[in-house]
């Protein structure tokens, strides 16, 4: 920032951050009883002034850094609770050192394992085919040809080998 604003002016950077809304930032920051126009006018006219301007951006720009929460912020967050909740760290009292205790809090490190390892896709979600029932009536020949067609539609399976075919008497499907 190349000139140093006023008191009045920084103020009026601060209320438009605030509310977005330049006449209002002017009547906040000037306390004036002008015409809605002549308040209008004069906001507009700092608005546009380079150093008012400079401040303005340089300030967004310091809310977006703080407020952006990466990644990896994210997953640093997520090891520290495992940790913590996993007696890696002990509780520390109010002056920041160390009480001697740990806790044990398996729920917490659980759930953020759970999420750490659905962001590192270590998990598969698995969905049962068919309805319940659908396949107590077939025979275990049925079944297997029903599972090699499933697997060669999805490409798992290259060809049949005897154990996905069963044994010879099981082969023979029944009449």
């Amino acid at each position: 920032m190349a000139e140093k604003l006023t008191p009045k002016q920084e103020a009026f950077v601060i209320a438009y951050l605030e509310t977005g809304n330049a006449s209002e930032a002017y009547r906040r920051s000037y306390n004036t009883k002008a015409s809605a126009k002549t308040i209008t006018e004069k906001a507009s006219r700092l608005l546009a002034e380079g150093n008012i301007r400079a401040r303005i951006d340089e300030l967004q720009d310091k809310v977006v850094e703080r407020a952006i929460v990466t990644k990896e912020w994210v997953i640093s967050r997520l090891v520290e609770n495992v940790e913590r909740a996993m007696q890696h760290e002990a509780v520390k009292n109010s002056e920041g050192a160390p009480t001697g205790e740990y806790r044990y809090d398996g729920s917490v490190a659980n759930r953020s394992l759970e999420l750490l390892g659905k962001e590192l896709k270590m998990f598969v979600d698995r969905k049962e085919v068919g309805t319940p029932g659908e396949f107590d009536n077939l025979t275990a020949y049925e079944l297997r040809e029903r599972i090699r067609r499933e697997t060669e539609a999805l490409g798992l399976h290259g060809g049949t080998t005897q154990s996905a075919r069963g044994s010879g008497a099981a082969r023979s499907k029944p009449n």
